[in-house]
């Protein structure tokens, strides 16, 4: 690839608008999370809310693509917190399975409910055609991203 190309100049402005938003609406959304929870928090609850079963720390581990070490330390506020049960694995001492519990679900809830008005707001200002047009392109990102990532 030749540097400085408008192909070029064009993927780098482009990522750079991502991240850049990326970073933005994280700091918008962790500023109006109930207090004590962190965006790793919610995003774990949420996905377990959504899966409504069991998974291991390997498993979440993946889904988030952080480290074992990583999601163990979330794992350990949560169920701190009483936001999820961690049991072991009945047939393998080794492994542990991980589910959402009431407390988990009613974080959750309360989490998604801070934050759907700023989400909302920012969609709403955008136009729904402009975000319908847009989704499609970001989960084709999203899954080249995600095969890259499994080579």
């Amino acid at each position: 690839m030749n540097s400085g190309t408008p192909e070029d100049t064009l993927a780098v402005a482009f990522f750079a608008e991502l991240f850049m938003a990326d970073q933005l609406a994280r700091a918008r959304v962790s500023k109006v999370l109930p207090r004590g929870m962190e965006l790793s928090h919610f995003s774990v609850l949420n996905h377990l809310a959504r899966l409504q079963e069991e998974r291991t720390p390997a498993q979440l581990a993946r889904a988030f693509h952080v480290t074992r070490g990583a999601m163990t330390n979330t794992l350990a506020k949560l169920e701190w917190a009483g936001h999820v049960h961690i049991r072991p694995d009945w047939d393998d001492a080794r492994r542990k399975f991980v589910s959402i519990s009431p407390s988990g679900k009613a974080a959750r809830d309360a989490a998604l409910h801070a934050i759907a008005p700023v989400i909302v707001d920012l969609a709403r200002k955008l136009g729904p055609e402009r975000v319908r047009a847009v989704i499609p392109v970001l989960r084709e990102l999203r899954a080249m991203l995600e095969a890259r990532g499994a080579e």
